[in-house]
């Protein structure tokens, strides 16, 4: 079992075949004492416990999505049982009862183990700033470990428990994933409650998940999220939805006047490499000027949120200020100097650059930049605690403040052999569809998982399919990709599913009038063919729009389909042929289109 890959297809397959939860359990701490760092946990169940839990769970129930499954949980998150410090000595307390998220964790049948180390207080991203034993990087000891989430991300890498839980404000939750060489998880804010956990910013902060694949973040994601009516900043969202992406995503990224990588060119042909793999999936690659994000992002730590986090410490930092650590109580204690008109002016001004960034946003469906823009090491932030920290968060910082989601995937190793990395980001709720994409570049890259010798093993593909809020719709014409009317599709935030064809029972024309010129397709009793088409989810809520401006004679009916099944999509009445041409012969709409360029 010492070499058995913790991933939860891993440990469910064996679970399956008769494996003991407590035989799991007794491997864990074996690893943890095979790692041999004392920085990564601050404080570890004992064995013995954590075995009594095991027993109590009984036979394999596969109607828990995490059964038998051992996590982390990083030490500003509540464990009943376990002290909560945030990497503070002098702040512990004894919390009487689970964080909300652990909690639910734990009814989905998963099995805490430890409290990790962290940047103090959650504040850095370099994972060096704690009193206790800094954790190693699991791929590199001279690199830092990355934070404030280190001993979470450390402790996955090495494959000692298949997820753990960080936080992440200001990229926390993104940045030690990349240091890692495992996936960083980062919700929309408000899914996952933060009921029993020390905020940082309490407005900004999310719970975040580090797995070594992105469809276990995702499913940790899934038994983690729900509303919480004691939570003031939770959120009611409709269940996470693992969305398998298709083709034709319109991808945001900086351009080449605004990609900062600090000199490290590695790093900047790792992003390149990447930008070309999403292009040969099929997505669209488009240049922004990411002036206006690092404008948001500079508020973080420049700005009136400072507060926010002397807010969260400010009996310990007014009574012990000691008790800090030296950069920790440095950067949190220039909020005595702001004023509470200082923090109207920085919310005045994020709205202005908010609505300065809308067009950016508005005009691709997912951002996708470097995780990182460079690497540091443990030397670097001996001579500059405070520099390298800052460069960290380029691409990180503005997340939160604009409200997105993201998600960090490792890619192809770079030229130097360090790990790679890009984060997707996407709008509010869009978490499904960055996992899918997340999950097809894994998938392609095939590296090794975290610090271990495991191999990714993608489950087999399922057919793309809508979501619960979502309608899958045939497009037969001009709304396919790439043509004039894909932007109605698009603008409601239509996704591209498959390509395919219809049932041979169909005749096809092109309407009179235009332009654009529109198809019309009907069915028949005999004499048709099998037409080509694409299939798009539309979200309901945008539905209705769609279908007013969809104009006579056309209409969206049932579509029959080759090889079976059904679905929505574009149908003509027969009344509206007057002056059409019959194009049934092409195939479908592009060849016809084509025919017309010669």
């Amino acid at each position: 079992m010492q070499n058995m890959p913790f991933t939860l297809e891993s440990l469910r397959a064996a679970y399956a075949a008769g494996l003991s939860p407590v035989a799991v359990i007794t491997e864990v701490y074996r690893r943890i004492d095979d790692a041999g760092d004392p920085g990564l946990f601050i404080h570890l169940a004992p064995l013995e416990t954590v075995l009594a839990e095991a027993q109590a769970l009984g036979p394999y129930d596969p109607q828990k999505p995490l059964f038998g499954i051992p996590f982390a949980v990083k030490d500003n998150i509540d464990v009943a049982g376990m002290p909560t410090t945030c990497a503070c000595p002098a702040f512990e307390y004894a919390p009487e009862k689970d964080a909300f998220v652990v909690a639910r964790l734990r009814e989905a049948g998963a099995l805490p183990v430890g409290k990790t180390n962290l940047d103090q207080f959650a504040t850095g991203l370099v994972g060096v700033r704690s009193p206790y034993p800094v954790p190693k990087n699991a791929i590199d000891p001279a690199i830092v470990p990355g934070g404030s989430s280190s001993g979470s991300a450390v402790a996955v890498a090495r494959g000692i428990v298949p997820f753990a839980l960080g936080t992440d404000t200001a990229g926390s939750g993104r940045v030690p994933a990349a240091l890692n060489n495992i996936v960083g998880l980062k919700p929309t804010l408000g899914s996952l409650s933060a009921t029993g956990m020390v905020p940082a910013c309490r407005t900004l902060d999310t719970i975040s998940i580090f797995a070594l694949t992105v469809e276990d973040a995702f499913a940790v994601f899934s038994a983690a999220a729900g509303y919480d009516v004691a939570d003031g900043y939770s959120r009611a969202f409709s269940p996470p939805f693992f969305e398998t992406p298709g083709a034709g995503f319109t991808i945001g990224v900086p351009d080449r006047a605004s990609r900062l990588f600090f000199g490290d060119d590695a790093q900047a042909a790792s992003f390149e490499a990447t930008l070309g793999l999403l292009e040969g999936l099929g997505h669209r690659i488009v240049p922004l000027d990411f002036s206006p994000l690092y404008r948001i992002a500079a508020l973080l730590y420049d700005g009136a949120w400072v507060a926010e986090r002397y807010a969260a410490v400010e009996s310990m930092i007014r009574n012990s200020p000691e008790a800090l650590h030296p950069v920790t109580r440095k950067i949190i204690g220039r909020a005595e100097a702001l004023l509470a008109a200082d923090a109207f002016r920085d919310i005045y001004r994020l709205a202005d650059l908010k609505r300065a960034a809308e067009p950016l946003l508005a005009a691709v469906d997912l951002l996708c930049v470097p995780t990182i823009p460079r690497f540091f090491t443990v030397k670097d932030l001996e001579a500059d605690p405070v520099g390298p920290n800052s460069q960290l968060g380029t691409y990180t910082n503005f997340v939160n403040l604009l409200d997105l989601c993201g998600l960090a995937v490792p890619v192809a190793a770079r030229t130097d052999g360090r790990p790679g990395s890009v984060t997707l980001l996407g709008p509010t709720g869009k978490d499904g569809r960055l996992a899918g994409l997340a999950a097809t570049l894994q998938a392609r890259v095939a590296q090794p998982l975290g610090a271990t010798s495991w191999i990714y093993e993608p489950a087999p593909a399922s057919p793309p399919t809508a979501g619960p809020d979502e309608i899958a719709v045939a497009m037969v014409g001009a709304h396919m990709r790439g043509l004039p009317l894909n932007p109605e599709v698009t603008r409601l935030g239509g996704r591209f599913l498959c390509e395919g064809r219809t049932a041979p029972d169909y005749r096809f024309y092109a309407l009179s009038g235009g332009p654009p010129k529109r198809p019309g397709l009907v069915r028949v009793a005999e004499g048709g063919a099998s037409i080509a088409l694409e299939i798009w989810a539309i979200p309901l809520a945008g539905f209705g729009a769609f279908m007013a401006g969809i104009p006579s004679p056309l209409g969206i009916g049932t579509v029959k389909l080759e090889g079976g099944g059904t679905v929505k999509g574009f149908l003509c009445e027969t009344a509206g042929l007057d002056g059409a041409d019959e194009i049934t012969a092409f195939g479908g709409w592009r060849a016809y289109v084509a025919s017309l360029a010669k």
